[in-house]
């Protein structure tokens, strides 16, 4: 293996998948992703009637929501609304199954109140649910091996680590074809490594930073969300049109951008923005 030193330059969680996500200094490193006031990436979901997973796939209007956390709640807002308080400490609530993809999982679901809120806001008839931490969801073994990684309800792997020089790459070629730059929170990263070249995250066998060891396992297939204004929830073609010219992994069927990781070791312990990083490859 050959090893490099970069750092941390950006943390990233998001509480409510397909939500805005959370910019933090630091944030806890748990073995279902990064972490924040007891608060898990991914931790809540939006569903359909039939409990199928909703993201910014669905409803592009789910990039305008708002998402911070106290030590006691969780608060959805958006402009011109009254913000959605959902406690952390809740009352019994109603268990069900929802999906994600392939995989039926079990939640919580957060009540009518919640479910009117998102209605009005979202437009659509869909429901909050929250993880039920007494089921846990193991990642696929195929990639995570005997790692014994498990996740909420993140598409499959608990953290995605991209690179920022990657990006900088990406936009250059934007630039070269008269498009205009996209920033990273188009593909919704958990940790930004900074110091390493365009792409080299590709390549990463594991990152060790701040006592904790995350391991990089498969690349990370990019939807039509990257092509979703983060800000505006309005959608175009890139940068998904550019990364197909040179991103297209027909191992996977897509292109790729950043990578899946788990958490080996550390467990526990605080990830904080510009840490240095210890980088091996695999090659």
């Amino acid at each position: 293996m050959n090893e490099s030193t970069a750092r941390i330059s950006a943390l990233h969680l998001y509480p409510v998948k397909g939500c805005r996500g959370i910019a933090t200094a630091t944030a806890i490193a748990a073995a279902t992703g990064l972490a924040l006031n007891g608060v898990s990436d991914r931790e809540w979901m939006v569903v359909d009637q039939s409990g199928q997973f909703v993201t910014q796939r669905d409803i592009p209007r789910m990039a305008l929501v708002d998402v911070t956390i106290s030590a006691d709640a969780l608060r959805l807002g958006t402009t011109g609304t009254s913000p959605l308080v959902v406690a952390l400490d809740p009352a019994p609530v109603v268990s069900r199954d929802v999906i994600v993809w392939r995989s039926e999982v079990a939640g919580h679901d957060e009540g009518d109140d919640a479910a009117a809120w998102l209605r009005a806001v979202l437009g659509a008839d869909v429901r909050l649910v929250r993880f039920d931490r007494t089921v846990p969801r193991p990642c696929n073994p195929e990639f995570a091996g005997d790692t014994g990684a498990h996740t909420l309800f993140a598409d499959g792997y608990p953290l995605l680590v991209t690179g920022h020089a990657s990006l900088v790459d990406l936009n250059e070629r934007l630039a070269a074809r008269g498009a205009p730059p996209v920033p990273m929170n188009r593909f919704r990263p958990n940790v930004v490594i900074d110091g390493l070249p365009p792409f080299a995250e590709d390549h990463i066998d594991t990152i060790e930073v701040d006592g904790v060891l995350l391991k990089c396992v498969k690349p990370c297939v990019r939807c039509q969300v990257t092509t979703t204004d983060q800000a505006t929830a309005q959608i175009g073609s890139e940068p998904l049109s550019i990364l197909g010219d040179f991103r297209m992994d027909e191992r996977f069927g897509g292109v790729t951008f950043g990578m899946n990781a788990v958490v080996i070791s550390g467990v526990g312990r605080a990830l904080t923005r510009e840490s240095r990083a210890t980088v091996d490859y695999r090659f």
